[in-house]
């Protein structure tokens, strides 16, 4: 069975050279990777994982925690980080928090005894109670601590959303946001009110209502109830933002119930793109999170010097399907 040493010597190149080539490791030249590459290859070079993770003192898994696996967001997510700690010959671990402060501190401390070589965290809680560690830890979507933070825009992509809304000439407009506890649900709610509020002029106003629910099905329906049946017609809004994909599918379920027309009678918008933005019917308009390259960024982290960590916005598309059309009552 070929060595460690058998691959340094084909490959011409230091085991040391070959160690960093297995680990990952971004100093290695192009040229020396590509030459180690082959000679393992050739050799049919098998590295010990077990022997690997007692030099190293960690094993080749990235932890992950998120709030709920069961969030179509977060299950599409959890999916594009394995397959990019995949092309790193990486596999991942994921663990829930509940959206709990302590469970998240827990399994975050779990996944440290089992020498992962990073942890990537959507955030519950402000991780400033977290233990002094070596490993890197990248905060992604929600801010966690001192960590880095990979994140779509929200701010920039609720604007994207009012402006599309205004485009179609709506000007009595409903935004639900979400709980405003979290840093997420802050961004999106006031790019879309600041967006709104630089549309609107004396000449052509801007009525928007806005309500606080959670980020579930369950609030958008309730909250989207609640706003449709609080005015008449003539004073029902023509629009409603949601905040998420799952309240914007609530506000769907509740205009069918309410027999009314979406987007004839109304106009629904969510953000996320969550796959069941495209099943239900009609197919929601929403907000794009890059997913694919915040998993790829997020990942990137885990594998970069501390020195060279960073915050990173990236801006997601809005993506226009049925559920959005013009103003049924003109400007």
């Amino acid at each position: 069975m070929p060595t460690i040493k058998d691959v340094a010597r084909k490959a011409g190149v230091s085991v040391g050279t070959v160690s960093r080539v297995l680990a990952k490791n971004e100093t290695v030249k192009h040229p020396l990777k590509l030459k180690v590459q082959a000679a393992m290859k050739e050799l049919d070079y098998k590295p010990n994982l077990a022997a690997r993770a007692l030099r190293t003192n960690s094993i080749d898994v990235i932890g992950l925690v998120v709030p709920d696996i069961t969030n179509p967001f977060f299950a599409q997510l959890a999916k594009n980080i394995e397959m990019e700690a995949a092309k790193r010959s990486h596999s991942v671990m994921v663990a829930n928090s509940h959206d709990d402060a302590d469970t998240e501190k827990t399994q975050i401390a779990a996944l440290l005894d089992r020498a992962v070589c990073g942890v990537i965290v959507v955030a519950t809680a402000d991780g400033r109670s977290l233990d002094a560690t070596d490993v890197p830890i990248v905060s992604l979507d929600r801010r966690f601590g001192e960590f880095p933070l990979i994140a779509t825009d929200h701010f920039d992509g609720s604007q994207k959303i009012a402006d599309h809304l205004h485009a179609l000439g709506h000007r009595r407009i409903a935004y639900i946001a979400g709980p405003l506890s979290m840093d997420v649900a802050r961004s999106r709610r006031e790019g879309f009110v600041s967006r709104i509020k630089a549309l609107s002029s004396a000449e052509d106003p801007i009525e928007l209502t806005i309500f606080e629910g959670q980020f579930d099905y369950d609030s958008g329906e309730e909250l989207g109830r609640e706003i449709l049946n609080q005015a008449g017609v003539n004073d029902r809004p023509t629009a409603i933002a949601a905040a998420s994909d799952q309240q914007a599918i609530g506000v769907l379920r509740c205009a069918r119930d309410l027999k009314l027309d979406v987007p004839a009678d109304l106009s629904v918008a969510g953000f996320d793109d969550i796959t069941l933005a495209s099943l239900v019917v009609p197919r929601l308009t929403t907000l794009r999170q890059p997913i694919e390259a915040l998993a790829v960024s997020a990942v990137e982290q885990i594998f970069q010097s501390k020195a060279s960590l960073k915050d990173m916005a990236i801006a997601g598309d809005i993506v226009e399907r049925e559920s959005t059309g013009p103003n049924p009552v003109g400007t």
